[in-house]
């Protein structure tokens, strides 16, 4: 097996030339938006695009290749992309996290995806709905799980699955099984109304064999007690890996938004009504709607980099996360899609009949952000018990905090 050693040789890029890089390529993605939901995946050129300026390595172990970055720079950088096309934003957000969970994996599972490959991604969902069986060594995985964002473009996939107890009335053990691309298959039925371009397809498993140490085990998570952290020992790795993933799939919304206040400007600037002869650059109704959308997209872009600055803060003086605090996190991600989608819903009735031909260029936002709604993630009546409990200082319900 090969050394752990980075095959990629390039400079680290900072912070601050990661963030210009995705700044940069928000026109190239709003030219191939169109292209994009037409072909129901990311272009390739635009995946290829993304790892040659290094934005899948930002969470990624430096001793395979990755920068090891404050989460903030992850989520400058997804918030950008989805600006410029929120289907890329959501692709790069999903894929571009998972290397802080394999991180966290035992170190041969790891040698298994980043080896040979150090640039190898995978997709993932994260569904309990597989079908486990006990083998020796490991288990047998069969199933079909939805919604795997990026599948096409991954040469790794990260199940979800209830293990069975091994003795009669235990528990069921919640996991993420860690297959290679030969392992399953991909069968495209992703057809939907928004966030087309995420590629978002089904993964079928027909009993493969998946060893022990492909496994990561939720409770490990939770606890931020990992395998993985035994070599890869930077504090990034000590933060509750939920935390992440969960801001993954809202975060893309605000550039989303950003995008639709965008259209809405450009729209406004020379709409005059046909039927009042009312100009919507004059228009206080709709100047109010936009002036708000803008004010709350800002105050939850600040309160996503307070978030982490205050877990990273956590990491780097060694003490535990207070679960109040996780879970009120928590609560707070799935508020941020739903927000999004309200202040853009509020603005698109204001600007017309123009606004809602399907060449409009606020609608495609719209239709993304009410699509990305119906993750679970995403819905803040899933983790309501969690930060009341966390108020009255009871323990979770749940452990994706």
């Amino acid at each position: 097996m090969a050394a752990t050693v980075p095959l990629t040789t390039q400079v680290e890029p900072t912070a601050a030339e990661l963030v210009e890089r995705a700044r940069a390529m928000i026109p190239t993605l709003k030219e191939r938006a169109k292209r994009c939901v037409a072909e129901g995946k990311v272009p390739d050129e635009t995946i290829a695009e993304m790892r040659a300026a290094g934005f899948f390595r930002i969470l990624q172990p430096r001793r395979w290749g990755g920068y090891e970055m404050h989460p903030n720079t992850f989520f400058d950088v997804q918030k950008l992309l989805a600006e410029g096309c929120m289907s890329t934003g959501w692709v790069y957000g999903v894929v571009g996290c998972h290397p802080y969970e394999l991180a966290l994996f035992d170190d041969r599972a790891q040698r298994e995806v980043w080896g040979e490959d150090d640039g190898a991604l995978a997709s993932s969902s994260y569904q309990p709905v597989g079908k486990v069986e006990h083998a020796d060594g490991g288990f047998y995985l069969t199933g079909r799980w939805g919604f795997s964002s990026g599948s096409e473009h991954c040469q790794w996939v990260l199940l979800g699955a209830l293990v069975p107890p091994g003795e009669p009335g235990g528990p069921p053990d919640m996991r993420t099984f860690l297959l290679p691309r030969g392992d399953y298959r991909i069968e495209r039925n992703w057809d939907v109304f928004g966030l087309q371009g995420t590629g978002s397809q089904d993964i079928v498993v027909e009993r493969a064999f998946v060893p022990e140490y492909r496994t990561h085990r939720s409770v490990d998570g939770f606890n931020c007690r990992n395998p993985g952290q035994k070599e890869n020992d930077g504090i990034l790795y000590t933060l509750p890996w939920a935390q992440i993933f969960v801001r993954s799939v809202s975060s893309a919304a605000l550039g989303g938004a950003r995008a639709g206040i965008e259209a809405a400007l450009a729209i406004a600037a020379d709409r005059v009504s046909t039927n009042t002869g009312k100009a919507s650059r004059t228009d206080p109704i709709l100047h109010a709607a936009i002036a708000r959308a803008h004010a709350q997209v800002g105050e939850m872009e600040l309160a996503l980099r307070a978030t982490f600055d205050d877990l990273m803060g956590y990491a780097e003086r060694g003490e535990a996360i207070p679960l109040e605090k996780r879970s009120a996190y928590r609560y707070q991600s799935s508020t941020v899609v739903r927000r999004c989608a309200e202040l853009i819903g509020d603005i698109l009735p204001l600007l017309g009949g123009r606004a809602i031909y399907m060449s409009s260029p606020i609608v495609q936002p719209w239709l993304d952000l009410n699509a990305a709604r119906a993750h679970v993630a995403n819905d803040p009546n899933n983790w309501t018990a969690d930060m009341i409990g966390g108020l009255m200082g009871q323990p979770p319900a749940m452990m994706f905090l």
